[in-house]
């Protein structure tokens, strides 16, 4: 099982951090660092700046969103970066959700969410193979483009510029069932949300006929320490923003996600206290062997037998997130 740093994004700025942590965990031998965006920075920009300040870890987004730019754009992004950086770049997409695709881009959230990514992706590796241009008459993507506004004028296009490699790896980040089960058949992985190593039955359904050397790579907070409780309690705070307020009361994915793992009743109380203004009190709602199971918190040694767990099963990639080096360090020797 590989390692990776997941970096997140920014919250009020940008954290001074994180290029030490990029490059302490290229120094360690970790395969890979993951920058994300939500409605402010953006995945890309730190991903460049890192590229620009270490020269072996491979540079991934988990999650670049689809909505902030077409398809055609978000190839372009990669196969510059992939350029400058020698061949180093995995791009993870994802939909997001209708509270953001429509109160910050102000578009609309696709009513067939498996299309609009499949012909997403579709877009992305024509550019990539640029083995001619750019055709496709989808439903959410049309290249060129064909709407009752069009001039008429649009042509079929290749990239001028030649992608370093046709083959760059495409993930996504997907909640739903079906979803997944169509990660398997258009990606070359997955970026669960919530990972539960005692869990896997959850998802088994949609992991059948994986295809070869295919990527699971989830996202785990790992704090080294003393107080399991006081340990969880950023884990708990993540997912009370997620399950509270990434989404609207009639539809947030995340939480439907917490209910499938087994705790519904749990999931909705959170929902409830969060939307409510009670945020504290939403946090606290989260149960701790939820936050428990989908963590790495403790001492040295817990952590060590509990990664086992995530060793044992499908998991290829472990993304990270540490709040500093030393967390870094640890386990990367437990993992060695």
């Amino acid at each position: 099982m590989r390692l990776g740093l997941a970096l997140g994004y920014w919250g009020r700025g940008p954290d001074p951090r994180h290029l030490e942590l990029a490059q302490e965990a290229e120094r360690l031998g970790y395969d890979s660092v993951w920058t994300a965006e939500s409605w402010g920075s953006d995945a890309f920009t730190p991903l460049t700046w890192i590229a620009a300040h270490t020269s072996r870890i491979r540079l991934g987004t988990a999650i670049a969103q689809m909505a902030a730019r077409s398809p055609t754009t978000t190839a372009m992004h990669a196969l510059t970066l992939d350029h400058l950086s020698g061949g180093r770049v995995m791009l993870g997409l994802g939909l997001s959700g209708p509270q953001v695709v429509e109160g910050w881009y102000g578009r609309p959230f696709p009513r067939s969410p498996l299309t609009a990514t499949r012909e997403y992706v579709d877009v992305v590796r024509q550019v990539l193979r640029r083995e001619g241009p750019v055709e496709t008459d989808g439903r959410f993507h049309a290249h060129p483009y064909r709407g009752e506004d069009a001039t008429g004028l649009g042509k079929p296009l290749k990239p001028i510029t030649h992608p370093l490699r046709a083959g760059l790896p495409i993930l996504l980040g997907a909640e739903g069932p079906k979803n997944i089960a169509q990660t398997t058949r258009i990606a070359d992985g997955w970026l669960p949300l919530y990972w539960s190593p005692t869990r896997t039955d959850a998802y088994e359904a949609s992991l059948t006929d994986l295809p070869e050397d295919f990527v699971i790579a989830p996202m785990t907070r790992v704090t080294v320490c003393d107080d399991v409780a006081e340990g969880l309690l950023p884990v708990k705070a993540m997912l009370g923003f997620y399950i509270g307020g990434m989404g609207h009361a009639k539809r947030n994915f995340h939480a439907d996600l917490m209910a499938r793992m087994g705790y519904a009743d749990e999931a909705r109380r959170v929902q409830e206290l969060f939307l409510a203004g009670r945020r504290e009190e939403a946090v606290l709602a989260v149960p701790d062997a939820f936050a428990d199971e989908i963590s790495l918190v403790g001492p040295r040694g817990r952590i060590a037998e509990r990664l086992e767990l995530w060793r044992k099963g499908p998991v290829t990639d472990l993304l990270v997130l540490a709040p500093d080096p030393h967390t870094l360090r640890i386990l990367a020797e437990l993992n060695s």
